[in-house]
């Protein structure tokens, strides 16, 4: 199995940590539903691991910090300090290994489906998202008709990003969660 990389039709509720809820929702439904004859769309999705491994080879994480503990002490504001946060990763590089993993990925996909230019959805799927405590709901993003290799890669790196958007920051601010329970 890859470990950056696993198709909905290899989760469940079960891998949430590895691949987040809405991710493991899909495998479920993939899973049980395929059976039933309802038509579930194909995909896959990036690891905790990917997002892990992206994050130590761009160096993000004490930046991260840092910008989240001027935030706290009042010297940045919530718009400055998201901003900040974006930009290091959209910045940032995918490891070769962790972009051919994903680019194999959507040409099986491509090939699956019989299309040579797949137009795909590419979601953030948070590990600590939706649980039952807390609904991230809306402060990520969704990219919708991505087609291109190019085009994948930058959207996942976007969706990465989002994991700070204003709201996101925010809302784990007011409940007092970590912002970096995903690089654990």
């Amino acid at each position: 199995m890859d470990e950056n990389v696993v198709w909905f039709a290899n989760v469940g509720m079960a891998d949430v940590p590895q691949v987040g809820g809405k991710n493991a929702s899909l495998g479920e439904m993939v899973r049980n539903l395929a059976a039933e004859g309802v038509r579930v769309p194909d995909g896959f999705a990036t690891t905790a691991r990917a997002y892990r491994a992206f994050v130590a080879a761009n160096g993000i994480e004490p930046a991260i910090r840092k910008h989240l503990e001027q935030h706290r002490d009042g010297s940045a504001t919530l718009r400055e300090t998201g901003e900040a946060l974006r930009e290091l990763f959209l910045g940032g590089e995918f490891p070769s290994e962790i972009a051919e993993s994903i680019l194999e990925s959507y040409r099986d996909l491509a090939k699956r489906a019989g299309v040579a230019k797949l137009s795909v959805a590419v979601r953030s799927s948070a590990t600590a998202e939706d649980l039952p405590e807390a609904s991230f709901a809306g402060a990520q993003e969704t990219f919708l008709n991505v087609v291109g290799e190019r085009e994948l890669l930058e959207a996942c790196r976007r969706c990465y990003a989002s994991l700070f958007t204003d709201r996101a920051i925010s809302y784990r601010e007011a409940r007092s969660e970590e912002h970096t329970s995903e690089l654990q």
